[in-house]
């Protein structure tokens, strides 16, 4: 299935609506994407099932008409599913993007967590003890990796 030529109405009524609003438009990760002050607002996906609206950090919005999925482990974005247009509501999106808005301009967004260090594991501080190299060779690699080794 054309998965965007399946929701050509449904797409051009939510970008209708996006356009009524201040923010701008540019293209990330393949997909258009509205920021406000070089910020990430929302994002229109359309998939096989649905299409949506994804709120880069939805987690600060008041979800007043309980619409964001609650099928998620996102931290802070929150997914608006829409099945046909008749759910499609000017009133209500305008509602979100602005407290979006404001949400950015007050500076709330969840920060990428700190990498924490992973502590060594026991054989590989034994292997440390008798190789050298070793230990130096796993120093060069990229945290992600050691994580792995760990």
């Amino acid at each position: 299935m054309d998965k965007v030529n399946h929701w050509t109405e449904e797409l051009g009524k939510l970008k209708e609506i996006l356009n009524k609003t201040s923010l701008d438009i540019t293209v990330k990760w393949g997909a258009d994407v509205y920021i406000h002050k070089g910020k990430n607002i929302v994002s229109v996906g359309a998939f096989k099932n649905h299409l949506a609206l994804v709120f880069f950090n939805g987690v600060f919005i008041e979800d007043v008409f309980n619409v964001f999925s609650k099928d998620t482990t996102a931290k802070a974005m929150r997914q608006w599913k829409f099945k046909s247009l008749d759910e499609i509501d000017e009133n209500k999106i305008l509602k979100y993007i602005n407290q979006a808005i404001k949400n950015s301009e007050e500076g709330k967004e969840l920060k990428a967590e700190k990498h924490q260090p992973v502590p060594t594991a026991e054989i590989l501080l034994e292997a440390f003890k008798t190789d050298k190299k070793i230990k130096k060779n796993i120093k060069k690699l990229t945290s992600g990796k050691q994580k792995e080794y760990n």
